[in-house]
């Protein structure tokens, strides 16, 4: 819902990829409301994405199903740049939940800067300049 309604949540991922994030999660959601039925909370959702976001209406009108991310997603770090990171989910079939796990080729540019994280600790995306927290 974010991604087509809150433009600050597309912050972290790359610019190149925000299209594919799109159709991958209409392509999601479209998966969730044909498996839980039209009286379901995803095809409330449906409907108040396709009020609320005139890109929502664009992708849900292509009827793209099984669209998915590739393996190697890129991040933006508001601190260290760029990251390309390989993605394993962990699939909950039964809640339609699933864990996405994280991890950078060692050896690469993405790995030392996941190394420089793990030792300057990690940063409230939220907070302001000037250190005071965010709405």
């Amino acid at each position: 819902y974010r991604w087509f309604t809150d433009p600050a949540c597309r912050a972290l991922y790359h610019p190149d990829d925000h299209a594919l994030h799109s159709r991958v999660f209409a392509s999601g959601l479209r998966a969730v409301v044909t498996l839980r039925g039209p009286g379901s909370w995803a095809a409330h959702l449906q409907n108040l994405l396709l009020d609320r976001s005139e890109e929502f209406r664009a992708v849900w009108q292509e009827h793209e199903i099984g669209v998915r991310h590739d393996n190697v997603k890129r991040f933006v770090h508001p601190e260290i740049g760029e990251l390309d990171l390989t993605c394993q989910a962990l699939l909950d079939p039964v809640q339609s939940h699933r864990l996405l796990v994280y991890t950078a080729v060692p050896g690469t540019e993405s790995h030392e800067k996941l190394q420089l994280l793990s030792v300057i600790g990690a940063h409230d995306l939220m907070a302001t300049p000037s250190g005071n927290q965010g709405p």
